[in-house]
């Protein structure tokens, strides 16, 4: 699949999407400043979400409208999505700011309007949030416009990702392996599930939607062979915000899109010839040596033929063979042994 031009999936770097989620802290320029260190941290995109407080949900307090436990416990869901929304008439100026710097810029959709909007404003791709995977009408809604879908999977069960992956048809899709915990512990992330999603949905490309703490699991997810990886992005954790806890700064972010490539780089493939950076490194393996001066005719012996560093001698694996034959001529200390420097066989009496 590609996204605004820039391919995606194997024998690709992966595709790195700084999520701003509501780290705006409710202030345009903020939002702005997040773009543009988007850029400077060495995003591929920014992603924004597209819904209002009454759009996701309703101004209830009644059972099940108000968060128990974690980082919103005590808030209701309105509350919360009022504080987090990035407000639709924002979204013309972030997505001019994002085509001005070259950086890509798309959202995630929670309802219709929220698709129409986008369409609106011509964004490259959607992105399915976890919570909405099983909102297969939008899925199928996102879907009509042809432009490319990534899809994470936190709290899916796989019977639920390949309804969702139906639902998709025939666009350009790309799941993204999640963990709904926020914070995620690693021992929750089971990274293993990423190169799963690839083998098991034939065409699809697999990456991971991350919210764990610091930079390791998307580093350790790549190496799996995850081809997208969006992180939450803030300007400063110290700032608050409604995401912060689990988001990187961009000092961060830059040190993870650092360390990203360079493991994916370091895949590579199988291959076991020696390599560029080890040339002449062959030379300085252990090989046999003379390691005292001998007279021709005289036997070889663990005492003056041995086997060290550098390496123009014969192999380790013929010191057996050579022990006990006579050389056949004077040998000098820290020659190099060879063949041609034994008497043949039949001249060496016995090795006794």
């Amino acid at each position: 699949m590609s996204i605004a031009g820039r391919p995606i999936g194997c024998g690709h770097l992966p595709y790195l999407i700084a999520e701003m989620s509501g780290n705006h802290n409710g202030d345009l320029g903020r939002a702005l400043a997040l773009v543009e260190a988007a850029k400077e941290a060495g995003a591929d995109a920014v992603k924004l979400q597209t819904y209002t407080a009454d759009t996701i949900t309703i101004a209830h307090d009644g059972p099940g409208f108000r968060l128990e436990g974690g980082l919103w416990g005590g808030r209701t869901l309105h509350d919360l999505y009022r504080e987090a929304h990035t407000p639709w008439e924002w979204h013309a100026p972030l997505f001019e700011r994002a085509r001005a710097l070259g950086l890509t810029i798309f959202s995630s959709p929670f309802d219709e309007t929220a698709i129409e909007l986008l369409e609106e404003l011509d964004a490259p791709a959607f992105k399915i949030a976890s919570f909405e995977l099983i909102d297969l009408p939008l899925i199928r809604r996102a879907a009509r416009s042809g432009k490319p879908l990534i899809i994470s999977t936190g709290l899916a069960t796989l019977g639920e990702i390949e309804e969702a992956v139906a639902a998709a048809g025939d666009v350009p899709l790309a799941l993204l392996h999640c963990v709904s915990g926020y914070p995620t512990p690693p021992e929750d992330c089971n990274l293993r599930t990423i190169p799963h999603l690839a083998q098991s949905f034939d065409g699809v490309t697999a990456g991971l939607s991350d919210h764990s703490q610091g930079i390791a699991v998307p580093v350790a997810a790549a190496a799996m062979g995850a081809t997208i990886i969006e992180k939450h992005f803030t300007l400063s954790r110290a700032d608050g915000g409604v995401d912060s806890a689990f988001s990187l700064e961009p000092a961060e972010f830059k040190a993870m899109a650092d360390a990203v490539r360079t493991a994916t780089a370091a895949m590579g493939r199988v291959d076991y010839t020696v390599k560029p950076s080890e040339a002449g490194g062959r030379d300085y393996r252990r090989s046999l040596y003379v390691v005292t001066d001998l007279e021709a005719g005289e036997p070889l012996t663990a005492a003056n033929v041995r086997s060290i560093r550098p390496g123009f001698g014969m192999a380790p694996k013929h010191l057996p063979d050579v022990l006990g034959r006579r050389a056949a001529r004077r040998l000098n200390r820290g020659e190099p042994l060879s063949w041609d420097m034994l008497a043949p066989p039949t001249q060496e009496g016995s090795h006794g």
